[in-house]
């Protein structure tokens, strides 16, 4: 390794605090300031800075005479530089002279410009990409069995309880499972579940979409719309990949979606403020507040990726506006440092309660500022950046509010604040928020890989920050599965601090070097086939391209093998992840089709297989294509 810093000496031709070019003036200044001990250490160096020095003088007297206009130009950019009032001219260029060497944007160091694994990534050798492959077949493997389970058990119902053998509508009865898998299946090229799936999609959805009662707004468009509209691109629609040709044609999932979306909608318009109700009744297309007459803040905005792309596919401007009238809304209500309560009323529109955090009812809201603004196009839609400030606002929100370290071996974890801004911090840390993790890395590179965002000068010190937070939560998120018996998270995790503590609830796995900074709690022991973790994994795998990622993926993956596989097929949720044998839950969610699989499907595929700068992903995984990013393949 060099000592070399991790810039080039032509960083001094630029001004940071907008990136600029600087002139030759400013370029002088800071060799003088830089180089000045070699030059300066013999007879002759002395005397040329002498006749520099006087040179200068006379170059500032000149300068600042040349005329009023040019003196007022020079006393204005010194004024908004400096931030500082300037009584005369002659004061701003000495000013400007002893002024501190600027901030220099993130560069490679010669090290990580030189080889192909500067940045800890894999070389590309057969044995390697053997490996990988083969591990993605053992994933698809587990898809197949999950999904056989369910065929067998459950067809056209929401769930599946693999240890009963039976089906379970636990989501307004619209077959959630059937949907939530199908775009998994095509990615995998799993060519018999895409029939099997869109057969039942095309004989039988529609008809239960006319005649199903009630529906919770959120789950239904996250699973059941974000499903269909992905497996409307991913087989060709709109000129979209056609990664299959099994299955109904693609207009049968467009026009589902839209059916589907034209009763979803009536929970924004029968709503009194820009804050839809939470449930719908299909079949008359009605809606109501949930009880209490609360809405979740994650709930109500994260359900502008399904409708603005429905509305791009369709042609049809009415649910892209409906949905994004609940973003302008809020962003105009107050917060802290970007942080939001996780309740809203739809009646009044504005938050209710104090309780903070980035768990449950809370984390999507963080999460679909950014990613709806890169599906809009990013910075290339000047129309949407203010979802990108209320992102970046809530990222330092977090940094600076919520982000803790654990003892004794100073974990980093994402704590809550239950009773608002100025009440205790809390050391609880939800598996969900192990969400957070990619997202900051997504955020960060906008998708790119690292190494190429630093080669093209893309990332602000902002942007390293977040990523540095990303990198140190995915490792927190992974020991949370490490430090237990089964190697399996808990639903929700504690953190030890010096002001926190409680003895004898610990993981289990006595090897653990984090045993002691991680508190699992009896009610908390559960895991329901989660994918936050194995989400952010591969965000970071993309995005750094360090491969201890895929191998943490690896080690989730084979715990789940372990511990909730049903030999008759599905897998099964646990009760407690803490002791071996764990006792089993007998349900298979949705998401661990729609989600988990696929994300590890994903970690394990080349990077060139639904790519991050090119796609988005739902909050259910569902990818859905940047606007103008992907061409018909």
């Amino acid at each position: 390794m060099t000592d070399s810093l991790p810039y080039s000496m032509k960083d001094v031709k630029y001004d940071n605090a907008k990136f600029r070019h600087r002139s030759l003036y400013k370029v002088i200044n800071q060799t003088l300031l830089t180089h000045k001990r070699n030059w300066l250490s013999c007879s002759t160096g002395k005397f040329l800075a002498l006749v520099m020095l006087f040179g200068l003088a006379y170059l500032f007297l000149t300068h600042t005479s040349s005329g009023p206009e040019v003196s007022g130009g020079l006393v204005k950019n010194a004024m908004r530089n400096e931030k500082e009032k300037i009584n005369s001219d002659g004061v701003s260029g000495l000013k400007r002279f002893w002024r501190k060497p600027p901030r220099l944007p993130p560069r490679l160091s010669p090290d990580e410009k030189g080889g192909k694994n500067s940045f800890g990534h894999e070389a590309e050798n057969p044995s390697s990409r053997l490996k990988w492959v083969s591990r993605q077949q053992k994933v698809k493997d587990s898809f197949i069995h999950a999904w056989s389970g369910y065929k067998k058990y459950a067809m056209g119902y929401d769930e599946l309880m693999p240890l009963s053998h039976h089906g379970v509508d636990g989501l307004g009865g619209l077959g959630a499972t059937v949907v939530d898998a199908l775009d998994t299946a095509i990615i995998m090229g799993a060519d018999e579940i895409v029939s099997e799936a869109g057969s039942w999609i095309e004989t039988q959805l529609l008809d239960r979409i006319k005649h199903k009662g009630q529906v919770n707004l959120f789950e239904t468009t996250i699973r059941v719309l974000g499903g269909l509209l992905s497996a409307y691109h991913l087989s060709g629609g709109d000129g979209g990949m056609k990664l299959t040709r099994n299955g109904p044609k693609p207009a049968v999932y467009l026009d589902t979606a839209r059916d589907l979306a034209d009763r979803l909608i009536s929970a924004f318009t029968a709503s009194p403020t820009s804050v839809p109700y939470s449930d719908v009744i299909l079949r008359d297309s009605s809606a109501h507040p949930a009880p209490g007459g609360l809405s979740s803040t994650s709930e109500v905005s994260t359900l502008q990726l399904e409708f603005n792309y429905l509305s791009m596919v369709s042609g049809d401007p009415k649910y892209s506006l409906e949905a994004m009238k609940v973003l302008e809304h809020l962003k105009t209500l107050p917060k802290v440092e970007g942080l939001v309560p996780i309740y809203i009323s739809p009646h009044s529109g504005q938050f209710s309660g104090e309780n903070i955090r980035l768990g449950s009812r809370g984390d999507s809201y963080y999460e679909y500022l950014l990613k709806v603004w890169l599906h809009q196009g990013g910075s290339q839609n000047t129309n949407m950046t203010y979802l990108y400030d209320m992102y970046s606002e809530a990222m330092k929100g977090v940094h600076n509010r919520l982000v803790r370290k654990s003892v004794p071996n100073g974990l980093v974890f994402v704590g809550e604040l239950p009773y608002g801004s100025n009440g205790a911090f809390s050391p609880k840390m939800d598996h969900l928020v192990c969400f957070l993790p990619g997202t900051l890395a997504l955020g960060a590179t906008k998708g790119k890989t690292k190494e190429r965002a630093m080669k093209d000068n893309l990332l602000t010190f902002e942007d390293m920050e977040n990523l540095k937070l990303a990198e140190d939560l995915m490792h927190t998120c992974f020991q949370m599965y490490s430090v237990t018996s089964t190697g399996l998270a808990p639903e929700i995790a504690y953190f030890h601090t010096e002001e926190y503590s409680e003895e004898g609830l610990d993981g289990g796995n006595k090897t653990s070097k984090y045993l002691s900074d991680i508190i699992i709690k009896h009610a908390d022991r559960h895991n329901l086939l989660r994918p936050e973790t194995v989400e952010s994994l591969l965000f970071l795998y993309r995005i750094t391209e360090d491969p201890k990622y895929r191998e943490w993926g690896w080690q989730i993956f084979e715990a789940f093998e372990n511990y909730t596989k049903v030999d008759t097929g599905g897998y099964s949720s646990l009760d407690d992840v803490t002791h071996i044998p764990p006792r089993r839950r007998d349900k298979m969610e949705t998401f661990f089709l729609g989600e988990t699989l696929k994300y590890l499907y994903l970690l394990f595929s080349d990077s060139d297989v639904i790519p991050l700068d090119k796609f988005i992903f739902n909050t259910e995984a569902h990818p859905l294509p940047i606007k103008g990013a992907v061409r018909s393949s």
